[in-house]
């Protein structure tokens, strides 16, 4: 008598192959929403003070020291925000808040001193009155950030209601 023959796999075996799409981001992260937007500026403001500090000290240091190195340490400031806001983890979070931090002490302390000690800034840096030559985005950039990492740290509370949920 033959044996009776295996039946097939069920079809549920015959699985899909993985998108190509990335996935994504969590629901707590801060790479959602307006989220995004930030993210962009901020990699542009990356950029764009990057490449102005670099050419700045590279041809032309002895001119305006102070202002290049200063460009050159809000340079710095934006690729930490940059990279801490994309990666969106607690503690990508925390460093996010941080650079945040300093970026507005830094347009704070840098406009005050552009304005009162012109002569120290024979060029401008990013920063200097309050980011004026920037359309003051370096003065309410950090400000937006840590309003949006705010509404990440209070989600993120043990108890916290959520703000998206009401």
């Amino acid at each position: 008598m033959p044996e009776p023959m295996a039946s097939p796999e069920p079809a549920a075996a015959l699985e899909p192959a993985a998108s190509p799409e990335p996935a994504a981001p969590p629901p707590g992260s801060t790479r959602t929403g307006p989220g995004r937007l930030l993210i962009a500026v901020y990699g542009l403001f990356a950029l764009s003070a990057s490449a102005r500090a670099g050419v700045q000290i590279a041809t032309k240091f002895g001119h305006a020291p102070v202002a290049y190195v200063l460009s050159a340490i809000a340079a710095m400031v934006y690729i930490v925000a940059t990279v801490a806001l994309a990666v969106g983890s607690p503690s990508a979070r925390r460093i996010a808040v941080l650079s945040c931090s300093v970026e507005f002490a830094g347009v704070l302390a840098v406009g005050t001193w552009s304005l009162v000690s012109p002569a120290t800034f024979p060029d401008a840096t990013v920063w200097s009155g309050y980011g004026s030559g920037y359309g003051f985005v370096p003065l309410v950039l950090p400000v937006f950030g840590l309003l949006w990492l705010r509404r990440w740290t209070d989600a993120a509370r043990p108890g916290a209601r959520s703000r998206r949920t009401g």
